[in-house]
C-alpha cells in the first residue's frame, strides 16, 4: 500500500492548477442517463471516483470514453440495458445513489445498492427515497438494495427537505427534469456543484429556476438533448491549496480559483491573518505577517464554511497562536484525524462534535494513518509544516479526491514523495 513522505519547513512560492470539481463531475457524469443523446463534460478531475462512476455507468449500458488525458468525459446513453447498480460497485463511493433518480425518471425502473464512500458517519439516504416518493415513486428496501419503480412515470410534486442535503437535491433535480408536470424542492442545497449541475440541464432542455437558493423549481418536461459542459472549479481543492501558503509561508497562486466559490473560508483566513487577492488567472494567497492567529469554526452548508475544509483548517490552526474551537454541525465522527494531528504534536482536545485546538510552537514529523479523504490531505498540510519528516499512510483515499497531489506540492517548492507499497 502506497504512502507519503513530507519533509517540514520550507516556504511554498509559485502556481498551482485547481482542477474540475469532484463532487460536480460525480453529479454531472448520471445526467447522461436522462437522454438517448450524448453528454460530453470538459474540465473533468482525473480521480479514482470517477473511474469508479465511469464502471458503474458502463455497467448499466452506458458508453464513457475518457479522452485528452482524462480531462474530457464522452458519455452516450443511448442503449440503457441493465437497471441494477451493483453493491461491489455502488460500496466504493456514496455518490453512486446519484443514478437513482435519473432511471426512475427515464425508464421508471432502478433497483440501486445502498452506497458506500468514507467513513465519517451516518449519512443515510432517506432524504434522497423520501423525495422521490414525493414525485410518486414506490420504493421498497429489500437485501440492501432499493428496488424503485414508477410505473406511469414520475409526477411533479412538492419536495419538502427536513435538513438540507446536497446529494438528495441533486437526486430530486434530475429526476424532476423528465417528470410531468410541476416540482418546487423547498429548503434546497444552494452548493455551486448544484448550480454547476442546473446550468448542465438547462443546456440539455431542462426548465429550471431558482438553483442557488433554498427554492428550485423545475417544469418536466418529455425529453432532454445531448449537450457539452465544463465542470465547475474544485471549490474543496481550492481551498486546500490556499491553505498550503499559508501553513507553510511564502506566495502561491491558485489558477482558476474563485472568490464566490470559497466566501466564508476566506473570511476566517482573513480573521487569521492571511492574505487573499484576486488576479486574472486566479487567486493568490500569503500569510500576511508571523505567527497566524486562532480562529473559531462552524461548518454549515453552502454558503457557510465546507465542512471538507474543517480537516484542513485545523492542521492550519495547529500552529495558531492562542485556541481555536471547530465545531463540526454536518457530519458526526468527522475529527478522526485530531489523534493523528497528536502524534505530530498537536493540542486538539475532542467533545463530541467541538474540537478545541491550542495553537503550538512547531508541528513534528511522525508516522500517521489517513482515515478519510480529508483527513488524508490535512495529514499532508501538517507534514509541510512540521520538523521532520512525516510519512502518511493509506493515501489510497487520497486518491479518490486530489489528482496529482504530489506534483503539485512539489511545484510550488515543496518536498514531497510517493512511496509504491510492496
Amino acid at each position: 500500500m502506497d504512502s507519503i513522505l513530507v519533509s517540514g519547513g520550507g516556504e511554498l512560492n509559485g502556481q498551482i492548477p485547481i482542477a474540475g470539481a469532484k463532487n460536480a463531475c460525480l453529479t454531472l457524469m448520471p445526467a447522461t442517463l436522462l437522454s438517448e443523446e450524448p453528454l460530453t463534460l470538459t474540465n473533468a478531475p482525473r480521480l479514482s471516483d470517477i473511474k469508479t462512476m465511469t464502471e458503474l455507468l458502463q455497467s448499466l449500458g452506458a458508453e464513457v470514453t475518457s479522452l485528452q488525458d482524462g480531462q474530457v468525459l464522452a458519455m452516450s446513453s443511448h442503449d440503457i440495458n441493465n437497471h441494477t447498480a451493483d453493491y461491489d460497485i455502488v460500496r466504493k463511493m456514496r455518490a453512486s445513489i446519484l443514478v437513482l433518480g435519473p432511471m426512475l425518471a427515464r425508464d421508471g425502473h432502478a433497483v440501486v445498492s445502498l452506497p458506500g464512500g468514507c467513513a465519517i458517519g451516518a449519512r443515510p439516504v432517506d432524504l434522497h427515497l423520501k423525495a422521490l416518493e414525493a414525485l410518486g415513486a414506490e420504493l421498497e428496501l429489500k437485501d440492501g438494495y432499493v428496488h424503485a419503480k414508477a410505473p406511469g412515470g414520475l409526477k411533479g410534486g412538492t419536495v419538502d427537505f427536513p435538513l438540507v442535503s446536497v446529494g438528495a437535491t441533486e437526486n430530486v433535480l434530475m429526476a424532476a427534469t423528465l417528470a410531468k408536470g410541476t416540482t418546487v424542492i423547498n429548503n434546497a442545497a444552494r452548493e455551486p456543484e448544484i448550480v454547476d449541475l442546473a446550468d448542465c440541464l438547462r443546456k440539455m432542455g431542462a426548465q429550471i429556476d431558482g438553483d442557488g437558493t433554498s427554492t428550485i423549481t423545475v417544469q418536466g418536461v418529455d425529453r432532454l438533448h445531448g449537450a457539452t459542459h465544463p465542470v465547475v472549479t474544485d471549490r474543496i481543492e481550492l481551498g486546500t491549496y490556499m491553505l498550503a501558503p499559508a501553513i507553510c509561508g511564502g506566495e502561491v497562486e491558485l489558477l482558476g480559483g474563485r472568490l464566490n466559490l470559497v466566501g466564508a473560508f476566506c473570511e476566517k483566513l482573513d480573521a487569521a491573518g492571511i492574505s487573499v487577492e484576486e488576479t486574472d488567472k486566479g487567486l493568490k494567497v500569503a500569510r500576511r505577517n508571523g505567527r497566524i492567529s486562532a480562529v473559531d469554526v462552524v461548518t454549515e452548508p453552502f454558503p457557510g464554511f465546507p465542512t471538507d475544509l474543517q480537516a484542513q483548517m485545523m492542521a492550519l490552526l495547529c500552529t495558531a497562536n492562542g485556541t481555536s474551537v471547530l465545531e463540526e454541525k454536518i457530519f458526526e465522527n468527522r475529527f478522526m484525524h485530531a489523534p493523528e494531528l497528536i502524534r505530530m504534536g498537536a493540542q486538539i482536545d475532542v467533545h463530541g462534535g467541538t474540537a478545541t485546538v491550542t495553537g503550538v510552537d512547531r508541528l513534528k514529523g511522525a508516522p500517521v494513518m489517513a482515515t478519510d479523504l480529508r483527513a488524508s490531505v490535512s495529514l499532508i498540510l501538517a507534514g509541510l509544516a512540521a520538523e521532520g519528516e512525516t510519512v502518511v499512510s493509506r493515501v489510497y483515499h487520497l486518491d479518490r479526491g486530489y489528482e496529482h497531489v504530489v506534483g503539485k506540492l512539489s511545484g510550488v517548492g515543496a518536498k514531497i514523495e510517493r512511496i509504491k507499497g510492496q
